[in-house]
């Protein structure tokens, strides 16, 4: 008789996991998804034809499992000249305007694909645009000018010296890195903007994911080798890269929804079954095992029970223990009430042009600056990130000659900002954008706003004593912590989907530790190439 893997949300890490199990064992996967969408916070959302990426997925991993996996999904179509992009669009937007079939390429064969881009991210502060990660060239110098610089090399010079010894928060830890006058220009301000707490009360555990091996020796180092390097054509592999300061990445042609709507159609078609609209209400627990889930569908209004052999949680692990009743121990729900986590705003403009020029040496469609996001350091304004949708691709914007933006706001569920009336809040980010220059907000055409809450799981609260709550669920055998929100780990999407390769792994071998999933992105290489 054949067995049932429950699966709680349709994310990377839900969907990686089905995938896995279907392609991999006879183990059918029943996947329950709170929304009505497939992609979890890497889904793609259409506002009158234009497209966006929440937060910004960029397809590249050091892991060779990941790369390949993606590419057996969405194959690389390769980088394109301008002219055929533009050929492309024009005929797109000519067939989803008029019913027609004139001679050129046919979506149904054409959108199936990866493009390849370049990556660019800046920031933005004394409305100057400084490189990312910063480097110490001409041009920083002269936007910061010969004092502060002459600051920045002697309290880095400083911490050289007399290293930071006991590297407890976030703070020591930029400032062990980077040196003191460094952090407090380009870390501290954005840094907080984004969790809304200082540094010093955030757990160093993020910077020692985020940004692992990244240094000011590492950077510069970097910065030479690109000088002398020769491209390597034909090539995304840059596994010697630090992944802050990779220049290229894979990107679906529709945006990052699109891998993972590919995936669900393959699950599906394989036998697995997709519960969107449905809200897990319980979870039957014994002393090593769980037994079944109880979920509540929106669509029938009906509650349904599925048992199963194995069960995958991506759902945050606050939610989870409240599902799991009586069974968790007080001790385990202290911890997990106070978890925390950090809420998201998306503000989507369309315009007819930016009020930034673009003064790199990078061609671009319609002159637009080249970045992908640009960082706002700007101190009086909330806003932390800008994107530009036509920069991650093209076939993200419905008319080729507008620009498609998206404004990133980071605030609590309940605050001021999450309270705002949505008109009130886009004609504020409108507002912010236009004051330091960015925008003329004349030139705004249509906008749209997008709430995510539980987007960023926080490392301050109760995450120092966590290993409680891991402690307890690793006991239960066939349950199965996965992804971003699953683990509270602040994971990228390739991270999120080795911990589900991993679990299954697990089940396949049968082997009994989950150290394996927990140990993925705490390392400076990720656990299965170590292996």
């Amino acid at each position: 008789m054949s067995k049932t893997a429950v699966i709680i949300g349709c994310g990377p890490a839900g969907l990686t996991a089905a995938y896995e199990l279907v392609t991999r064992t006879d183990i059918k996967p029943i996947l329950i998804e709170k929304s009505n969408d497939i992609g979890g916070i890497s889904k793609t959302v259409v506002h009158n034809g234009n497209r966006i990426d929440i937060g910004g997925h960029r397809f590249f991993s050091k892991s060779d499992v990941v790369m390949k996996w993606w590419q057996e999904i969405l194959p690389i179509q390769g980088s394109e000249s301008k002219d055929e992009i533009l050929k492309d669009i024009y005929y797109q937007q000519k067939r989803t305007q008029v019913k027609l079939s004139p001679n050129g390429p046919d979506p149904e064969k054409t959108d199936r694909v990866m493009l390849i881009r370049s990556r660019l991210s800046r920031i933005f502060f004394l409305r100057k645009f400084f490189d990312y990660p910063i480097s110490l060239n001409v041009k920083t110098i002269s936007n910061l000018g010969l004092f502060r610089i002459m600051k920045i090399g002697w309290t880095y010079g400083w911490v050289q010296m007399f290293p930071v010894k006991d590297v407890k928060s976030l703070e020591d830890f930029f400032i062990s890195r980077f040196g003191k006058e460094l952090y407090n220009t380009f870390f501290k301000d954005y840094t907080e903007k984004v969790w809304g707490v200082p540094c010093s009360e955030i757990a160093a555990d993020w910077g020692a994911q985020r940004i692992k091996q990244l240094s000011i020796k590492r950077a510069l180092a970097h910065a030479l080798k690109s000088i002398f390097k020769k491209e390597k054509s034909g090539s995304i592999e840059q596994k010697d890269t630090d992944t802050s300061l990779i220049e290229q990445f894979m990107y679906p042609k529709l945006g990052p929804g699109q891998m993972w709507e590919t995936v669900a159609r393959i699950v599906e078609d394989k036998g697995g079954v997709i519960i969107k609209n449905s809200d897990v209400i319980s979870l039957t627990v014994g002393e090593k095992q769980v037994y079944e889930l109880t979920y509540k569908n929106y669509d029938t209004k009906q509650t349904s029970v599925v048992k199963g052999d194995y069960f995958f949680s991506t759902m945050p692990i606050k939610e989870l223990m409240v599902a799991m009743g009586d069974k968790v121990p007080a001790e385990v729900k202290k911890v997990s009430d106070g978890l925390q986590y950090r809420d998201f705003i998306t503000v989507g403009l369309l315009l007819n042009k930016l009020k930034i020029k673009n003064e790199t040496s990078t061609v671009t469609l319609n002159g637009l600056v080249p970045d992908n996001w640009i960082y706002i350091q700007e101190r009086e304004v909330k806003v932390g990130r800008l994107q530009i949708f036509n920069n991650w691709s093209p076939y993200m914007v419905a008319d080729i000659e507008k620009v498609w933006i998206g404004l990133e706001y980071f605030c609590n569920e309940g605050d001021e900002l999450w309270q705002m009336k949505d008109p009130d809040f886009i004609q504020f980010a409108i507002k912010e954008l236009d004051s330091i220059d960015i925008i003329d907000k004349s030139e705004v055409i249509d906008s749209t706003i997008l709430r995510v809450p539980k987007t960023y799981p926080a490392y301050f609260g109760t995450y120092s004593q966590f290993d409680v709550i891991r402690n307890y669920v690793d006991k239960i055998e066939n349950l199965f912590l996965v992804g971003r929100n699953g683990m509270h780990k602040y994971n990228n999407q390739d991270h999120s989907m080795l911990t589900a390769i991993a679990a299954v792994n697990n089940i396949i071998s049968g082997e009994k530790s989950k150290d394996n999933i927990w140990s993925i992105n705490m390392e400076d290489e990720y656990h299965e190439e170590k292996k």
